[in-house]
């Protein structure tokens, strides 16, 4: 949690924060993905001065228990002095202690980031997906939490300016907007209108603009002029040089298929698992472990 200090900005955990996409698809499948097609209400989670501190945090911990189906999951949520933002005691269940920072005893508008944070640690923990480490491990925490749906929270609690600063979570704001942006884009979502942080919205068009690029790239036919100049000539090579790859600065790679065509293998923009074609003009490739469908140039 940044409370007063400098914030991290950019995309220092991009490759983290796509391969926590790709291993989400990957433990949940498409389809139960898609059931978390609707968002936690704003109207859900709010939390006004007036409400009492235990019962509201406690009404937000069920409503985000309801949004993450775990009908038989009890948090019982406390408060004290911490450094971190949140904790959770991951134990076999039914019953799991979140404490939260005494800072949220008086800035409540935020109590449900941070649980939102704590209880997909929870769903994690019974799924059984996690990555090796702590940091990865917080990495993929958020990425999950936002793509699933609660995230947006985490986002709109950053807040900056020329003398104060406040952050939650492992990603940078623009991280959060570029996860954020990944899922408006497969489920036609426009979270922006829940903000209350005008540097979150700043934050959420960068993060778009970057998911952007991601469906921009050669070989799909919506890249630029720019890339496909750069990946014909790339072409051009792996076929006289059999063997030869372009080089590590583009997200595309030639293979040699056997006596056959050559094939080139790229990250689908949705959920970052490797696509590979053959090498024969236009074709449409549909990923399959998210199954959406691109229109490629190869």
């Amino acid at each position: 949690m940044a409370n007063g200090g400098p914030v991290e900005h950019g995309y220092p955990h991009l490759e983290t924060v796509r391969a926590a996409i790709t291993a989400l698809y990957r433990r949940l499948s498409c389809d139960t993905i898609r059931t978390f097609s609707t968002s936690v209400a704003p109207a859900d989670v709010a939390f006004c001065d007036t409400d009492d501190l235990y019962l509201g945090a406690q009404r937000v911990a069920r409503e985000l228990v309801r949004h993450y189906r775990l009908p038989d999951a009890r948090m019982i949520v406390g408060f004290r002095e911490m450094t971190h933002a949140a904790n959770v005691e991951l134990a076999a269940g039914p019953e799991y202690f979140i404490e939260l920072n005494d800072r949220f005893r008086t800035h409540r508008r935020d109590i449900g980031a941070a649980l939102a944070h704590e209880v997909t640690h929870v769903y994690l923990h019974r799924l059984g997906l996690s990555f090796p480490g702590t940091r990865d491990n917080e990495i993929l925490t958020d990425t999950v939490t936002t793509y699933l749906g609660a995230g947006w929270l985490l986002l709109d609690a950053y807040r900056e300016d020329a003398a104060t600063s406040q952050k939650l979570g492992y990603l940078t704001p623009e991280e959060f907007g570029y996860v954020l942006a990944k899922r408006a884009l497969v489920f036609h979502e426009d979270p922006s209108v829940w903000f209350t942080s005008p540097q979150a919205y700043t934050a959420y068009v960068k993060g778009m603009a970057q998911a952007r690029r991601d469906e921009q790239q050669p070989p799909l036919t919506a890249a630029g002029w720019a890339g496909r100049r750069r990946y014909a000539r790339d072409r051009r090579h792996a076929q006289d040089r059999p063997g030869t790859g372009p080089g590590a600065e583009v997200p595309y790679a030639f293979t040699p298929d056997g006596h056959g065509p050559l094939r080139v293998s790229f990250p689908c923009p949705t959920c970052r698992q490797r696509i590979r074609v053959p090498v024969r003009g236009r074709v449409r490739a549909r990923c399959a472990l998210c199954r959406t469908v691109w229109e490629c140039d190869t």
